[in-house]
């Protein structure tokens, strides 16, 4: 696939979850993989980490957009590391490069990151959420939450 057509997924969750929530990211992680998009995501552990694992795993490329000043703080399964130093605000860069979010579980941050996706017009899939926002559309399994994010973007 050419590198103009790539298309890019990102999957936004805490950086801490239990290991139920890690297995459903690992999941959403290997199907966008398998269906040749790139995931992109805050780079670092928790969902992030485990949505990277199953893109590796799931043959893909993964982009973490850092929050701080260093390339280490990446997870191991981070391709391509674009270092920010912007902390929180790297969440406009996730959500504005997206063709589409799949949101996992997550607190505040990920709150932010749907609600910017949303303002730019983009498709939210949520995935085990613990709270409600309209626009976001709910999907009950990690296979459901793939296909609709790429039913979305075509």
């Amino acid at each position: 696939m050419a590198m103009s057509n790539l298309k890019l997924i990102a999957v936004i969750g805490g950086a801490h979850c239990s290991v139920e929530i890690h297995e459903l990211a690992w999941q959403v992680g290997e199907g966008i993989a398998r269906r040749g998009a790139a995931l992109i995501c805050g780079g670092r552990g928790g969902v992030m980490e485990a949505a990277c694992q199953g893109a590796k795993a799931g043959g893909g490329l993964t982009i973490g957009i850092l929050p701080g000043e260093s390339p280490a703080e990446a997870n191991a399964f981070v391709d391509l590391k674009i270092v920010t130093g912007l902390r929180d605000a790297r969440n406009v860069i996730i959500a504005r490069t997206a063709d589409a979010l799949i949101a996992i579980d997550g607190g505040h941050g990920t709150l932010s990151e749907i609600a910017f996706g949303l303002k730019f017009g983009k498709i939210v899939i949520g995935l085990h959420l613990e709270f409600d926002v309209p626009g976001v559309i709910s999907a009950t399994t990690p296979a459901e939450a793939v296909q609709l994010a790429f039913q979305a973007i075509g």
